[in-house]
């Protein structure tokens, strides 16, 4: 791939911190940048609360590893900027991953101490890849396990993403995807339809209502538009003057309302009650009105067929840090030696395990799994079939990439193999305990 084609595609190389590059300056003079090595990407814990977590965004990883090219206007801009000396702007200009990397596939759950990602390769190729990919680990991640527990506390009812507005734009297209891994059907972000091929949906806000007359010029406007089977809004004014003449317009084929506002039970209630006296007994009911996934939950008992979220999604508020790290686990003597375990041992809870590392899930006799187990070294025979890492580069040819789709059907044999108390929403301790075997 030339500069130019990595301009059009999107360069990923200046998606880092300049510590990468000042640590690759280092070890190029020091001799050390050529020495194979080991990086790990784990978490310590999971937010407080959590049971599991998500992996996501591993595609988009594959992505900017492919992407993490120099161009010649980066290259002058680093040299402008005495960020890095010419020896250093060299490798750079030249720089292609050719290690190797294994993880755990998207949309598998993890635990403290999984070895999430594993990248092999000299210590120069590797180091530099340390920012991106925890960017997009830690985003998605947080993203999917939030949205995995909205998704379980809808038991089988379908939850759109509708967060676009409360988001970087950028950041709400990946957001989506993310969403859509842990289970969410649809997105009313057209970026990411467009992007990542996710079904959209959507039809009117309040603002279309208002900009009318009236509300039956407006029902009427959106019918015409959209046919009958439409989602109405139906709380601008009046709510049950509303439904009333949703359906005088529509006829009983009207396809759903939707309720953005004040006691959602008992509106639900309510608002099924006179569509049935109404005659639409197939209308459904679309709630939304941030919600999160206790407010799904509460809602379970209601006649609501559909969940819309945005805020609780898409913002810090609602999906708590990950706080995976990337960490050299194993480094070789020489070029070509031997990789000896190394790892951080200050105190303040930032210690590392060294080593490279296999992950294996323990299921028990009824296929229920009952540890995470973690070691080094030769893989007992019995955990053999339970490994989770998969390969996803090889030699620098990406080997892991699959569609969409596969990760998601993946999140939910993944979430059913864990133990009932997995999905329980309140505050607990991991439901698999790590098992280390070194």
């Amino acid at each position: 791939m030339d500069a130019t084609s990595v301009t059009a595609a999107g360069s990923t190389a200046l998606l880092t911190d300049r510590y990468e590059l000042t640590m690759l300056q280092a070890a190029l003079r020091s001799g050390a940048a050529h020495r194979r090595s080991a990086f790990e990407v784990f978490t310590r814990r999971l937010p407080a609360g959590r049971r599991y977590g998500v992996v996501a965004g591993t595609g988009r990883v594959l992505d900017a590893v492919e992407s993490f090219r120099f161009t010649s206007a980066q290259l002058d801009w680093l040299a402008g900027q005495r960020i890095v000396d010419e020896e250093t702007l060299r490798f750079l200009a030249d720089y292609r991953f050719t290690g190797d990397i294994h993880g755990y596939p998207e949309g598998e759950v993890y635990f403290p101490g999984s070895p999430l990602l594993t990248v092999e390769g000299s210590f120069a190729e590797a180091v530099i890849l340390e920012t991106v990919i925890l960017s997009i680990l830690n985003h998605d991640s947080a993203i999917a396990a939030a949205a995995s527990r909205m998704t379980s506390a809808a038991g089988g009812r379908p939850v759109i993403e509708m967060g676009a507005r409360r988001a970087h734009e950028r950041a709400a297209v990946t957001a989506a995807r993310a969403a859509y891994v842990a289970g969410f059907t649809a997105t009313s972000d057209l970026e990411a339809g467009f992007t990542y091929g996710i079904p959209t949906t959507g039809t009117a806000a309040h603002a279309f209502t208002l900009v009318h007359d009236n509300e039956r010029d407006a029902f009427r406007a959106q019918i015409d538009s959209m046919g009958r089977g439409t989602t109405l809004l139906v709380d601008t004014y009046d709510l049950r003057e509303a439904v009333r003449t949703a359906v005088e317009v529509a006829g009983p084929e009207l396809g759903a309302v939707r309720i953005d506002s004040g006691d959602l039970t008992l509106l639900a209630h309510r608002v099924r009650r006179q569509l049935d006296e109404l005659g639409a007994t197939g209308t459904r009911i679309i709630v939304t009105s941030d919600l999160d996934e206790y407010a799904i939950a509460a809602l379970a008992a209601a006649p609501v067929d559909g969940y819309g979220v945005g805020t609780s999604l898409v913002t810090g508020s609602g999906h708590p840090t990950c706080a995976m790290v990337y960490k050299l686990v194993a480094r070789a003597a020489t070029p070509d030696g031997p990789l000896v375990p190394v790892a951080k041992r200050s105190a303040g809870g930032k210690t590392s395990v060294g080593g490279r590392k296999w992950a294996a899930r323990r299921p028990d006799a009824d296929g229920v799994a009952d540890a995470e187990v973690v070691g080094t070294g030769t893989v007992p025979a019995e955990l053999a079939p339970h490994l989770v890492q998969v390969p996803l580069v090889k030699a620098g040819e990406v080997v892991g990439r699959e569609p969409l789709e596969a990760a998601r059907e993946r999140h939910v044999r993944a979430r059913a193999a864990l133990p009932l108390s997995a999905t329980q929403l309140s505050k607990g301790d991991p439901v698999l305990a790590t098992e280390l075997h070194v």
